[in-house]
């Protein structure tokens, strides 16, 4: 399971270490895509094949269902890491996240998610604020 929040840099090159509490989890090679919120999500192989097998099922013949597989798939990308522990984020990636120098890397149960600093702070800063409030919508959900 992935969990936690962790601080890295990225480098001019555009690689970044990968937190070691996530690298046996991610593997030595896993999926990056465009994330939900300014994000970038990281998938581990075996939850990645999961989420695709869920996501053949979405009706091709609705407009919004293509359009999401369309730019979650265009902008996956299979990365490694290297002998540093560290990946190279492709620039398209770099630019959906706004991803810069200060990374944020929080894990969240199944996957991992990218921040720039800045989103993650800000998103944080406002989801905190209404943390009671969502936990009580919860009940909402089938768990």
């Amino acid at each position: 399971m992935l969990m936690g929040e962790y601080l890295h840099t990225l480098d001019s090159k555009g690689r970044v270490i990968v937190p070691a509490r996530f690298r046996e989890e991610l593997d030595e090679s896993f999926i990056i895509t465009r994330g939900l919120d300014n994000c970038l999500f990281l998938y581990p192989r075996r939850e990645w094949i999961n989420l695709e097998n869920k996501l053949k099922n979405l009706p091709f013949t609705k407009a919004e269902a293509r359009a999401f597989m369309r730019l979650f798939f265009s902008g996956a990308s299979d990365v490694e890491l290297d002998k540093q522990g560290r990946i190279l984020v492709p620039s398209l990636l770099r630019e959906h996240a706004a991803l810069v120098k200060d990374v944020i890397f929080i894990g969240v149960s199944n996957r991992a998610e990218m921040w720039s600093r800045e989103n993650w702070e800000e998103y944080s800063s406002k989801s905190n604020l209404s943390f009671e409030q969502v936990a009580e919508k919860m009940i909402d959900f089938q768990l």
